[in-house]
């Protein structure tokens, strides 16, 4: 990254990320987290629909597909889409490590135009974790997973407690979640990023 501020270094004692034992295995698909999440939410029209894979370490990869309804510039994907996308593979990581996590800061820096119809291959690691803090980074390929990278970010996210989507949603959404007979559903809900 060209300019990371002290605030993305991790301090010192930083640990490097364990992988949890329960945490879904290498090549498992996570699936969306919660059906309007705009990210991975398949409830959301022109949302962004990624779909994330688990890899291997603390370390996850997923795909997008920049959309007309994704655009910015003319025949060019929104920059703040790019963002959205790169948040959204950076909050999976949550999975791998069973914890749940918000953005705390995200910085991105845009390398190449990514045009309407390319697939963007995004590929995000954990690199530290140091007591609530979890200090992670995201490229976005154009042209294949080993291609040239058109976006990049590192990020801090913090470990928070369900209380933390409880006591900030708003109460219809979080009534509808935590109502939601299906447990599995229901707890994904509140598992990663919002």
């Amino acid at each position: 990254m060209s300019g990371t501020s002290a605030r993305l270094t991790p301090p010192e004692g930083a640990v490097a990320p364990v992988r949890h034992p329960d945490a879904p295995a290498p090549g498992e698909i996570l699936g969306s987290h919660y059906e309007h999440c705009f990210g991975c939410g398949g409830g959301q029209p022109h949302g962004l629909h990624l779909q994330t894979t688990a890899g291997e370490g603390v370390g996850v990869t997923a795909e997008f597909t920049v959309k007309p309804a994704h655009q910015g510039a003319p025949g060019l994907a929104h920059g703040g889409v790019l963002a959205t996308a790169l948040d959204e593979t950076l909050g999976s990581l949550s999975w791998l490590l069973r914890v749940i996590a918000v953005t705390g800061r995200l910085e991105t820096d845009y390398v190449l135009p990514v045009p309407v119809g390319t697939v963007l291959f995004l590929e995000a690691e954990v690199t530290a974790v140091a007591g609530r803090k979890i200090y992670c980074r995201a490229t976005g390929r154009t042209g294949g997973p080993e291609g040239p990278v058109a976006v990049r970010a590192e990020a801090l996210f913090i470990e928070v407690k369900v209380d933390h989507f409880i006591d900030n949603g708003r109460p219809e959404e979080i009534q509808a979640a935590m109502s939601d007979p299906d447990q599995v559903r229901r707890a994904r809900a509140f598992e990663v990023n919002p």
